[in-house]
């Protein structure tokens, strides 16, 4: 779980801090810069598994020949003239991490502590004379925990103390040093410190930073280093759904791995792994079909949904029965009818944890619907009151939007509103920037003085200029005088 997310320097972020709650809804217009912060948190994920340059080509699908490594950078006018300035990005995460994780040879172990912050650096390097491409650098790498005293302090948004912050927050370290340090060597070169997950006070294992390809959270694959291996699991659990309409259509083979891609692809087969494990637990596999279907009747007329079993070519199919009688594959329904249904089998599927981060989730979705698709994500999001659990995984979601009516119907401790704002820099330049601002009264006005009133939200509350379409305004003096 993504509790607090810092980054400076990264593409238009500049200072930003935001804290995330189970269900956070980020709105903003177009262009604004939205799509940039859930950049840097794919950044983080795909840290996990990439090198540098891998994360950084993957973050927007960049490809090695017409990608330039410098567009992740924030790069005022003075830095687009002196092509040479330093240019360099921080970007920080506090988790919450599973406490029992596998390593890549399958053994399990748990993390001295579950409660973490990350913070990372990363520089620019331009070409040299022998090469026509610049590199990205490992600055710095930390990884320290958070106590459970620190906790109260840090877990800002409303949570049962009892049942969630005490079963989620751990600690067993009981040295000062945390699970991954920089330091300058003597020679003055930048290391990276790995300490032992016991608490060893020796000097710990040591990496130099200005060679490194990965960091050492991507790289961290066994068992002796538990709590970085947890960490990492936990960055590698981000999702980040761009549902496709083709790829929700599409039928899966029986050999398909069965989870939903980030483009909503295997939907039939994961669906099908639900029913066919509740059945092997003694369950009725129609239950997993029923609480689905009950979902988006809500949305669309249907009576029911299954997995049609195809013995001879060996294909699962996405079935509805609408009320009428006809039966429907995934190939005649609706876009916005199978983003709801792709989302309403990640609810019913426990084995989905981790962050979840969808773009417009309202796209396809009728303006009368969107309450639908509000609850969808609020069930789809963990319960803080609640103890985490097989009923109450530990799920996240942050969503981006610019709709009006779908801000609308999001409760206020859920919304940010991206705004941009102008600063002045270190050396007097100007800095347009973002800002990401939460209602007054609600959790994070707290810690916000700039937090915004609902009278500044008039474009999301009030009919947009030379709307051709207004309802009536009422004479509530002419109805009172109307006889009943």
């Amino acid at each position: 779980m993504l509790t607090r997310l810092e980054v400076d320097g990264f593409k238009n972020l500049v200072g930003v801090s935001v804290d995330f709650g189970p269900l956070t809804c980020i709105a903003g217009p177009n262009s604004v810069g939205k799509s940039n912060l859930f950049d840097a948190i794919r950044f983080l994920s795909l840290l996990a598994d990439h090198t540098l340059v891998e994360a950084a080509l993957r973050v927007r699908d960049g490809d090695i020949e017409t990608n330039e490594l410098r567009d992740l950078f924030y790069r005022d006018t003075q830095s687009a003239a002196h092509p040479a300035r330093e240019l360099r990005f921080r970007i920080a995460a506090e988790l919450i991490v599973d406490p029992q994780v596998r390593d890549d040879f399958g053994r399990s172990v748990d993390a001295s502590s579950t409660f973490l912050r990350y913070e990372v650096q990363i520089g620019y390097e331009p070409p040299n004379q022998l090469g026509t491409l610049g590199r990205l650098v490992l600055l710095s790498e930390q990884l320290d925990y958070i106590t459970e005293g620190e906790a109260a302090r840090k877990l800002k948004f409303p949570h049962s103390v009892q049942l969630f912050r005490t079963t989620m927050v751990k600690n067993k370290r009981k040295t000062h040093s945390g699970y991954i340090s920089t330091k300058q060597a003597s020679d003055g070169q930048t290391e990276i410190v790995v300490h032992q997950d016991g608490g060893s006070r020796g000097p710990g294992q040591v990496a130099p930073a200005s060679s490194a390809p990965r960091t050492i959270v991507g790289t961290s694959n066994t068992s002796a280093t538990p709590t970085i291996l947890a960490a990492r699991r936990e960055m590698q659990s981000w999702r980040f759904l761009a549902l496709e309409p083709s790829a929700m259509r599409r039928s899966d083979r029986f050999q398909t791995v069965p989870f939903i891609t980030g483009a909503g692809g295997h939907l039939p087969a994961a669906l099908y792994r639900l029913a066919t494990t509740v059945q092997r637990a003694g369950g009725d596999p129609a239950d997993v079909y029923a609480s689905v279907a009950n979902r988006l009747a809500r949305l669309v007329p249907i009576r029911s949904v299954e997995v049609a079993v195809d013995e001879v070519r060996q294909v699962l199919t996405i079935v509805a029965q609408e009320r009428s009688g006809v039966r429907l594959p995934a190939a005649a329904l609706s876009d916005g009818t199978l983003r709801f249904l792709t989302l309403a089998v990640l609810v019913a599927d426990p084995e989905t944890r981790g962050l979840i981060c969808i773009e417009e989730p309202e796209n396809g979705i009728h303006p009368a619907r969107m309450g639908e698709m509000t609850e969808l994500l609020q069930a789809l999001a963990v319960d803080p009151t609640e103890l985490p659990g097989v009923e109450n995984p530990l799920r996240q979601v942050v969503v981006a939007t610019h709709s009006p009516v779908f801000v609308q119907l999001q409760r206020p401790d859920d919304l940010l509103f991206a705004q941009e704002v102008k600063l002045r820099g270190e050396r007097g330049e100007a800095i347009r920037t973002l800002r990401f601002r939460p209602l007054e009264r609600t959790w994070r006005a707290r810690q916000d003085s700039a937090a915004i009133s609902l009278s500044t939200l008039i474009d999301y509350l009030a009919a947009p200029e030379n709307a051709q379409l207004r309802l009536p305004e009422l004479d509530l003096a002419a109805l009172a005088e109307r006889p009943l």
